[in-house]
């Protein structure tokens, strides 16, 4: 009866280890693009809305823009995939 319950307990592991590897094999890993930033030359004064943001660094080549904090003021910045 011992062998007998050994051998369940043999099989219910394999079992589980081979659903394991099977369900790793199957999750595909998308590595996340890193983001580039650059203070705007054309923005002028403090970055308050960041729609008036991204629409200047458009004007500049960029995809993207958002405000940003340095130290007490907030500044534009251009963002893009690098």
């Amino acid at each position: 009866m011992a062998s007998t319950s050994r051998r369940m307990v043999a099989s219910s592991v394999l079992v589980f280890l081979l659903l394991l590897a099977a369900s790793e094999m199957g999750t595909t890993r998308v590595a996340e693009a890193r983001h580039c930033l650059s203070q705007s030359h054309k923005f002028v004064g403090a970055c308050l809305s960041k729609r008036n943001c991204a629409n200047v660094c458009r004007t500049e080549g960029f995809p993207w823009g958002e405000c940003r904090w340095h130290g007490i003021e907030s500044k534009c910045h251009c963002k893009r995939i690098c």
